[in-house]
């Protein structure tokens, strides 16, 4: 997703329809997104010294977007940036990982139970208008297009909120996980699961009832936390 389109989210804009085939994607975000897929299939052990121009050098760019992609992947914790010792890929344990996604169900479980109530008519039409067009892509495997939707469905619930302090904490670390949830999708089936975890969340916000609502939210970022778990195990440990 492109900064401006994220920054119009961020302001409340409802989402315009996305295509995969016209999916904005900036240098800095092909980049991020390559390492982060490197870091978390292990394929860039930790401990592995990432250098800026060996980097430029395999993405065709100037040191600037890899300089920016680094430090967003540093603020996911994918990497540590140590002054005069570089850049570094990161240990993360699969308990570290399970904390973050605690935290995240459970303020993700008070978006929609809030949402529920507050959303507008407007909002509520447009959230089931893209959950309609994410079963599409879905069914065609298209993880990249999936992702950059599920990212508009959170936001758009976020917003929904009509609570501008919790939105911004949701979307902070909605962010910083982004990489491990974009892992995740690479699971058996998972983006049909995804989508259909999704349609039992929507029936409940149609029914008024935030409260089951909330714990099926939860249910369903734990199911990605578990779903994440299963892919990393299946990695090859590198030797």
């Amino acid at each position: 997703m492109s900064q401006a389109r994220e920054a119009g989210l961020a302001r409340g804009m409802v989402p315009e329809p996305l295509h995969p085939a016209t999916i904005p994607a900036t240098l800095t975000e092909t980049i991020r997104t390559g390492l982060s897929d490197d870091i978390i299939s292990g394929r860039l052990p930790p401990g592995t010294e990432l250098e800026e121009q060996a980097l430029a050098e395999r993405f065709g760019a100037s040191r600037t977007p890899v300089r920016e992609a680094l430090r967003e992947l540093a603020a996911a914790g994918l990497v540590s940036i140590e002054p005069r010792r570089g850049v570094r890929v990161a240990a993360l344990t699969l308990d570290q990982l399970g904390e973050m996604f605690e935290v995240m169900a459970e303020t993700e479980a008070m978006c929609i139970r809030l949402a529920t109530h507050r959303m507008t008519a407007p909002e509520r039409a447009a959230l089931l208008a893209l959950h309609a067009r994410m079963a599409a892509t879905a069914a065609a495997g298209n993880l990249h297009a999936y992702d950059a939707q599920n990212r508009d469905f959170h936001f758009a619930i976020y917003h929904a909120t009509h609570n501008a302090f919790l939105a911004e904490h949701a979307r902070a670390l909605r962010l910083r996980l982004a990489p491990f949830r974009r892992a995740q999708f690479r699971g058996a089936d998972r983006l049909a699961r995804s989508h259909a975890e999704h349609a039992a969340i929507l029936d409940q916000v149609l029914r008024g009832d935030g409260a089951e609502a909330g714990q099926l939210m939860r249910a369903h970022m734990l199911a990605a936390s578990a779903s994440l778990a299963d892919y990393l195990a299946e990695q090859p440990v590198a030797g």
